[in-house]
């Protein structure tokens, strides 16, 4: 899905059954806040559709923002494809940590890709936050390298051909 696509009336990028204006849009714009891991995990999703590097900022764990690049996210020219979410465990309304695993697919210079990873989360001060993310071993294909094999200078597993630090890093 291309952010051209995406406004207030379009279907919501992250696979929601919803429109965007009702689902993710309402995270992004600062309408409402995710309640459950799994809606930030969706709508950062989104965010990285519509480009919105501020809204990824101010959803990723502090600690972790020192390596995320702004103009990165603003430049990115992969059309994104989908997302399917695989399993959740806890992040719900009432809990403090959660674990998301999902697919997001996404063309990159004519080249389909798909980026499996198990995302953790977690509620401070009432906001879920993006604390990092491992990436399972898939089928041929899909990523298969974990963040913590992958060096801040090696290629980004994803198959951008980007540095890691400068993509999914």
């Amino acid at each position: 899905m291309n952010m051209a696509k995406t406004d207030a009336i379009s279907p919501c990028p992250c696979g929601a059954p919803k429109i965007f204006g009702k689902c993710c849009g309402e995270l992004l714009s600062g309408k409402r806040k995710a309640s459950t891991a799994e809606q930030l995990m969706r709508s950062r999703y989104s965010a990285f559709v519509t480009r919105d590097a501020d809204y990824l900022l101010a959803t990723l764990a502090p600690e972790k923002a020192s390596g995320f690049d702004p103009e990165q996210i603003k430049a990115d020219n992969n059309e994104w494809l989908g997302l399917e979410i695989i399993a959740t465990h806890k992040g719900g309304i009432l809990d403090q940590h959660g674990m998301v695993e999902f697919i997001a697919r996404f063309r990159d210079n004519g080249r389909d890709h798909a980026l499996h990873e198990i995302s953790r989360f977690e509620r401070r001060n009432g906001n879920w936050l993006y604390i990092d993310g491992e990436f399972p071993e898939t089928s041929p294909g899909n990523i298969t390298a974990s963040p913590t094999n992958t060096g801040r200078n090696d290629p980004c597993p994803c198959g951008s051909g980007k540095k890691y630090k400068k993509c999914c890093g």
